[in-house]
């Protein structure tokens, strides 16, 4: 197994090559950002530990460009900031895990092991449906090249539902993922925020990409709606 760290700190750098050699890993190192994803570009890497705090580009900058490269190994972020923000931007990003420093090496490892027992998971940098993409690096979604805003919800419902292309997912089963526990399944949330979703990724375009399917719930035709010619 080979692992990439990368920590521009030279004795904690130093310190994890050394623990994880023990381990029987082959382990590569890079001091920034840039020198990271260079060693990425020759090599083949079963795992990546990466610290938030780098030169050139930081480890939230070096994630987004492996993402957007189709390079999905996993990827354990390390950071000295405990905010959640902090946390959530690392998982956003594309991190698989993080751990906040000072941590334990025992953790690392056994964080570590979990993540390459799981593997490398191919991912889509750009979901579509005909002429509908939305890219979940940048949370942003285009009808034929043309950018749409959204609100979270509506993005986060859209998601979903390009997730599963011509699946069709009950109220339910998109209440469970877009709103939190205290949301009923029985209330009109999804229904509303569909008919404004409607309003902004079809309506426009003369197209119909998110399709009722009666007494069942919704789904997103895999070609997009047929998009025609965008109408007033």
């Amino acid at each position: 197994m080979r692992i990439l760290v990368v920590e521009d700190e030279p004795k904690m750098r130093d310190l994890l090559r050394r623990a994880l050699t023990e381990e029987g890993y082959a382990v590569d190192t890079a001091a920034d950002g840039p020198g990271a994803l260079a060693l990425t570009d020759v090599a083949a890497y079963d795992a990546m530990v990466l610290d938030v705090m780098l030169p050139g580009l930081d480890g939230f900058g070096v994630c987004a460009v492996l993402r957007h490269r189709g390079i999905w190994l996993p990827v354990l972020m390390l950071t000295a900031k405990d905010a959640v923000a902090d946390r959530v931007h690392a998982l956003d990003g594309g991190a698989d895990d993080y751990l906040t420093k000072p941590f334990s090496l025992d953790e690392l490892m056994a964080r570590l092991r979990a993540l390459i027992r799981r593997g490398p998971v191919e991912r889509p940098t750009v979901l579509t449906a005909g002429d509908l993409s939305l890219d979940p690096a940048t949370r942003t979604v285009r009808r034929g090249g043309e950018e749409i805003c959204l609100t979270g919800k509506e993005y986060a419902l859209l998601e979903v539902l390009m997730h599963r292309p011509g699946a069709v997912l009950t109220r339910a089963m998109l209440v469970e993922r877009c709103w939190d526990l205290g949301t009923s399944p029985g209330s009109n949330v999804v229904d509303a925020h569909i008919k404004s979703l409607r309003a902004k990724i079809d309506r426009p375009y003369g197209a119909q990409a998110i399709e009722t399917v009666r007494g069942a719930g919704y789904r997103i035709r895999p070609d997009g709606g047929c998009a025609g010619t965008r109408t007033s």
